[in-house]
């Protein structure tokens, strides 16, 4: 079975209103849940209820937990981040280094760190987790469901998606260069357009 892990807050901002709509259905899939975080006690009783109605499916820690997080985000085969809205997002980012391929909402920070897979980005070898737009249990299953063909039926592209996503960047090393080649560019300019001193 395909491994899925979630990281946050258990709070409607993080999709958990989603997960829980659609607990059952997904829970049907072969998949394990782990989930590892705290937030409303409305949600964390659904994912409670589910555990107990199917043994061994889920996995629940309902704490903060720094190196129990890396080693689900190490260990996930898929990581889900059906986020209402997120401003930027850390976890991710973690998720792709760890080879976990990420299930996530087109929002916030989530769009600018995750390609989704399709044909064209499989070519260009950018491909880097499944992406689904609505805020909808329904579009969640189904970009679920996508993500999880290609991991049971397409081993090698799965593999690809993967080390695409380890392959990124995200350091502060990478941005830091950036940030100098603006700050030289600004300084010549400055240079350049003061008038001569005599």
């Amino acid at each position: 079975s395909a491994v899925v892990g979630m990281i946050g807050r258990v709070v409607q901002q993080k999709g958990f209103d989603l997960v829980t709509q659609c607990l059952e259905q997904l829970l049907q899939r072969n998949v394990q849940l782990a989930v590892l975080g705290t937030g409303e006690e409305q949600y964390q009783q659904a994912l409670l209820k589910a555990q107990a109605a199917h043994p061994g499916k889920v996995g629940l820690a309902f704490a903060f937990d720094d190196g129990l997080a890396h080693l689900i985000e190490a260990g996930a085969d898929l990581f889900l981040m059906p986020s209402q809205f997120e401003p930027c997002g850390l976890v991710q980012i973690y998720a792709l280094a760890y080879g976990a391929v990420p299930v996530v909402r087109k929002v916030g920070g989530l769009t600018d760190t995750v390609t989704d897979t399709t044909p064209e980005t499989l070519e260009h070898s950018t491909a880097t987790g499944f992406v689904f737009g609505d805020y909808q249990a329904e579009a969640l299953l189904a970009c679920l469901d996508r993500a999880l063909d290609v991991f049971f039926r397409q081993p090698g592209v799965w593999m690809d998606i993967q080390r695409n996503g380890m392959n990124q960047d995200w350091t502060w090393q990478h941005s830091a260069i950036k940030y100098l080649d603006v700050y030289e560019r600004a300084l010549r300019l400055r240079l350049t357009s003061q008038p001569a001193s005599f």
